[in-house]
C-alpha cells in the first residue's frame, strides 16, 4: 500500500513510524498508554493516503483520551500537534535560522512588518535567535497549541496554511514592542519579554497576540464610544464603530444623551424616533465586520436606568416582540448609583427623563449632587418628557432579563466616579466591562477635538509568579511593553489617537485565580480568602504603579496626567468602600509612603494601569483558568474555529480542591474576592454571577436572592457586574462557556477582545 508524503513522493506504509512517533509523543509523560492510542486510532489505509492525513487522524485519536481522570494526554496530543506544525512551517524537525525565517516571511510570504528587517541587525537577530528555546512548544497543552494554530498564529485565512511556529512569534512580539528601546538595553527587554511571554507568565489578548509583527498595527483590545445627541454625533459613531470593529476592537456605546422617543426636535418640527432605530443600526454596524476571521464583531451599549426608553431597552434581547422592536445582537450595561437602590429598598418610584430637557442632571448623573437635582426635575413642571415606574418593577425587569438573557449588565456609575483614577466624568464602561474612560462625543468621524477611548489590556498569570521579585520583574516588563504599544500602532481615527497618547490608559488584569485558589486550598467562600486575594491585588497595583512612575521619570509623565485623582495625590487606596474592611482583615504590607512621595513628585506614564478583565479565549492558549473566575468544571469544552477543545484546569489532581462555579449555594464568596481585588483596581473588573436552577425551589431563580447579591456587590464597593450565568443539571456543565443568550453566535468578547 502506497502513502503520499509531504513532499509529493509515494512510499510503501510502514506501521512501524507511527509506533515510533507515538513513543516519541509520550516519552517522559507518565499516566498514558501508547497501546490506548494505537487502539483509539483505528486507521483505515487507502492507497494514495498522505502522511498527514494519517498524523491527523492519530492527534485526533489521541485528543479524544483526555478527560479528568486522564489529563496527560493532553501533552501527548499537544506533541503530535506541534510535530506536525514545525513540518509544515520550517519543512522538518529543525528550525531554520531566526535571520533567515524573518527574512523569507518579510520579503516573500510579506506576512510580516518589513521594520522587522530595519529595527534590528543581522547580529541582533542573531543574538536572540540563541535566546530562543523551542523546547518551550511543548509546554503547551493540546488545546492550548490548537488554539494557537486556529486563532493566533500568522497564516493564510483562505487555504489555512501557517507560517509561523510558537517561539517564533513569541519573540517575535516581544521585538517589536521594545524596538523604539535604546540599542543599549532593548535585548535585555526583548529576550525578558520572550521568557516572559513564552513561559506564560503574561497573558497577551487577541489583538497583540494575534496581530504585533503583522503588517496589521492595531492591538487595542476594544474602544469605547460617547453619543452625543446629534445626528451628525450618532452617524460618526456609527462609521467609528464599523471602523474600529474592522481593526478588531470590541465596542463600548453610550447612548445615554440620546433624547427619548416622540420627543421633539427643531421645535417640534421632526419627532425623535427613539433609540431602538439608531440601536438597529450599530448592530448591523459591527456585525457586519469579521475581524480578520479572528472574532466577530460585538458591542455592549450603555444606558442609565432613569433614561426616558429604558423600559424598552431593558426587553431589547428577549425572544418576545418583533424584529422591529428587538435588537438582539448587542448587549446592555445598564447605569445605577445609590439613589435608585434605595428607591428599590424603599419601595419607591422611579422617574424617567428624556435627557434633552435635563442636560446638568445627566452631567450630574455619578456624583454627590445627583440627588438633589433629581429630586428637582421630578417635581418641576417645567419637565414635560419624564414618566414614573415603581422602583420594584423597574428591578423586577432587570433581573428577569438579566438571568434569561445572560448579558443585561450593571454599572454603578457613582462608585465608578468616586473609586477610580480619573478627575473627568465617566459614565460608561466597554464591551467585557472592565474599563472606565472619561470621553468627550464625536461631532464628525474626522473630529480632532474628541475623545474615544482606547483598552490597552494584557494580564499576569498568578499561577506562574513564583516571587515577589519576579511578580515586580514581570509588572515592569508588562507595563513598559504596553507603552510602547501605544505609540507604535495605528489608529483608526484621530480621537482615538488623542485618547490613547494624552491619556495613555492601560488595564492590566490577572489570570488563573481559580487555580492560584486551589493550590492554596482555598475555597471562593473560605473566610480567608479575601485577605489571600488582598494580598495578590495589594501587590499588582503597588507594582504596576511604581514601573509607571519609573517610566515617568525616564520619558515623561502622560499628558493629561493633570486630569487623574493621582495627580491630587490620591489612590485608589484611599477611597474604596471602608464596609470591606470588615471581610478583609489584613494590613497593607507594600511600601505606600514611598511610592505616593515619588508618585507626587514625577508623576505617572499612565493614567490608569489595572482593569481585570475575562481572560476567556487567551485562557486556553495557556490552558488558565479565566481570569478571577471560579471554574466551571475540571474538564471545560471551548469552541475554537475548527471545532472543540477539551481544557483542563491547571494541577487536576487537585480538582477536589476547585471551586465550581454552579456548585455554590450563592455568589457571596466570589463577590467577597471581587470587592478585594476592586480595592486596589483603578478601573474595573468584569464579575460574573453564577446561578444553577437546581439549588431552588421548583427549579426558578427568585428574582429577591439576584437583587440581594447586586446590592450586597454594591454594598462592597463593586462597579460592574458582567455575565450572568445559570444552569441546571438538564444541561451538559462541562460545555458551558457563554450565557444562554447568544452563546453559540457570539465570540465577540474576550476573549475575543477584552476576553484577552
Amino acid at each position: 500500500m502506497n502513502i503520499k508524503k509531504r513532499n509529493g513522493h509515494a512510499v510503501d506504509f510502514n506501521v512501524e513510524k507511527i509506533h515510533k512517533i507515538i513513543n516519541w509523543a509520550i516519552e517522559g509523560i507518565q499516566e498514558v498508554s501508547m497501546s490506548d492510542i494505537e487502539m483509539n486510532t483505528r486507521l483505515n489505509i487507502y492507497e494514495g493516503m498522505s502522511t498527514k492525513e494519517i498524523h491527523n487522524i492519530i492527534i485526533d485519536a489521541t485528543s479524544n483520551l483526555i478527560t479528568a481522570e486522564t489529563p496527560n494526554y493532553q501533552f501527548v496530543a499537544g506533541r503530535l500537534l506541534n510535530y506536525q506544525l514545525r513540518k509544515d512551517v520550517w519543512g522538518g524537525k529543525n528550525p531554520p535560522k531566526f535571520y533567515d525565517f524573518i527574512k523569507h516571511n518579510v520579503c516573500k510570504t510579506k506576512i510580516y512588518d518589513e521594520n522587522a528587517l530595519e529595527f534590528y541587525s543581522k547580529e541582533e537577530i542573531d543574538k536572540l535567535d540563541e535566546a530562543i528555546d523551542h523546547d518551550r512548544d511543548f509546554i503547551f497543552s493540546y488545546a492550548g497549541i490548537k488554539q494557537l494554530c486556529d486563532k493566533y498564529l500568522i497564516q493564510n485565512r483562505e487555504t489555512g496554511q501557517i507560517f509561523e511556529t510558537p517561539q517564533f512569534a513569541y519573540m517575535l512580539i516581544a521585538m517589536f514592542g521594545f524596538a523604539a528601546y535604546p540599542k543599549s538595553t532593548r535585548l535585555s527587554y526583548v529576550k525578558r519579554a520572550y521568557n516572559y511571554f513564552s513561559k506564560h507568565k503574561i497573558n497577551l489578548p487577541t489583538p497583540i497576540m494575534a496581530g504585533v509583527r503583522s503588517n496589521l498595527k492595531s492591538f487595542a483590545s476594544c474602544c469605547l464610544i460617547d453619543v452625543d445627541d446629534t445626528m451628525d454625533s450618532i452617524f460618526a459613531s456609527v462609521a467609528a464603530a464599523g471602523k474600529a470593529t474592522s481593526k478588531r476592537y470590541g465596542i463600548g456605546l453610550n447612548i445615554g444623551r440620546i433624547r427619548g422617543i416622540n420627543t421633539p426636535i427643531r421645535g417640534g418640527e421632526v419627532i425623535h424616533t427613539g433609540v431602538i432605530p439608531f440601536l438597529k443600526v450599530f448592530e448591523s454596524t459591527v456585525k457586519s465586520c469579521h475581524q480578520n476571521s479572528i472574532r466577530g464583531g460585538g458591542a455592549t451599549v450603555n444606558i442609565p436606568i432613569w433614561h426616558y426608553e429604558i423600559e424598552d431597552v431593558l426587553v431589547l434581547k428577549n425572544n418576545a416582540g418583533t424584529e422591529d422592536n428587538r435588537v438582539k445582537r448587542l448587549d446592555y450595561c445598564i447605569g445605577l448609583s445609590k439613589l435608585f437602590y434605595n428607591r428599590l429598598q424603599r419601595n419607591e418610584n422611579i422617574t424617567l427623563f428624556s435627557t434633552h430637557e435635563v442636560r446638568d442632571l445627566y452631567d450630574a448623573f455619578g456624583h454627590p449632587e445627583f440627588d438633589d437635582l433629581y429630586v428637582k426635575y421630578e417635581k418641576s413642571e417645567a419637565i414635560k418628557y419624564k414618566k414614573v415606574v415603581a422602583a420594584k418593577t423597574l428591578f423586577s425587569s432587570l433581573v428577569k432579563e438579566r438571568i434569561e438573557t445572560g448579558r443585561i449588565y450593571i454599572m454603578n456609575v457613582d462608585h465608578a466616579n468616586e473609586h477610580g483614577a480619573w478627575l473627568d466624568d465617566v459614565k460608561m464602561s466597554n464591551l467585557c466591562l472592565e474599563v472606565h474612560h472619561p470621553l468627550t462625543p464625536l461631532k464628525s468621524f474626522e473630529d480632532k477635538d474628541a475623545q474615544i477611548g482606547v483598552c490597552i489590556l494584557s494580564a499576569i498569570n498568578l499561577l506562574e509568579i513564583n516571587s515577589d521579585a519576579e511578580f515586580e520583574k514581570v509588572c515592569d516588563v508588562t507595563i513598559r511593553f504596553l507603552d510602547e504599544i501605544i505609540d507604535y500602532q495605528i489608529y483608526f481615527n484621530q480621537a482615538a489617537e488623542n485618547f490613547a497618547k494624552k491619556r495613555r490608559s492601560l488595564g492590566v488584569g490577572v489570570t488563573n485565580v481559580a487555580a492560584v485558589l486551589a493550590k492554596n486550598n482555598l475555597k471562593y467562600d473560605d473566610k480567608d480568602t479575601p485577605n489571600f486575594i488582598d494580598e495578590h491585588a495589594e501587590k499588582l497595583q503597588y507594582y504596576l504603579l511604581k514601573s509607571s512612575c519609573n517610566l515617568a521619570k525616564e520619558k515623561g509623565k502622560c499628558e493629561m496626567y493633570d486630569r487623574t485623582k493621582y495627580s491630587k495625590g490620591i489612590l485608589p487606596i484611599d477611597t474604596y468602600k471602608k464596609t470591606l474592611d470588615k471581610i478583609v482583615t489584613r494590613k497593607m504590607t507594600c511600601d505606600w509612603d514611598s511610592l505616593r512621595k515619588d508618585i507626587n513628585q514625577y508623576g505617572l506614564r499612565h493614567s490608569t494601569v489595572t482593569a481585570l478583565m475575562p481572560v476567556e479565549s487567551s485562557s486556553v492558549i495557556q490552558s488558565s483558568t479565566n481570569g478571577i473566575d471560579p471554574v466551571r468544571s475540571i474538564v471545560t469544552y471551548k469552541k475554537s474555529k475548527t471545532g472543540t477543545l477539551p481544557v483542563i484546569v491547571p494541577n487536576p489532581h487537585l480538582k477536589n480542591r476547585y471551586t465550581i462555579a454552579f456548585d455554590m449555594q450563592d455568589n457571596i464568596g466570589y463577590l467577597n474576592v471581587v470587592a478585594a481585588f476592586q480595592k486596589y483596581i483603578d478601573m474595573s473588573i468584569s464579575a460574573n454571577t453564577f446561578y444553577n436552577y437546581n439549588h431552588y425551589e421548583g427549579k426558578l431563580i427568585p428574582d429577591m436572592v439576584v437583587l440581594k447579591e447586586i446590592l450586597y456587590a454594591y454594598s462592597l464597593g463593586v462597579k460592574n457586574l458582567y455575565y450572568c450565568y445559570s444552569e441546571d443539571d438538564d444541561k451538559d456543565l462541562t460545555n458551558t462557556s457563554a450565557p444562554k443568550a447568544d452563546a453559540a453566535a457570539d465570540d465577540s468578547c474576550s476573549g475575543g477582545a477584552c476576553k484577552l
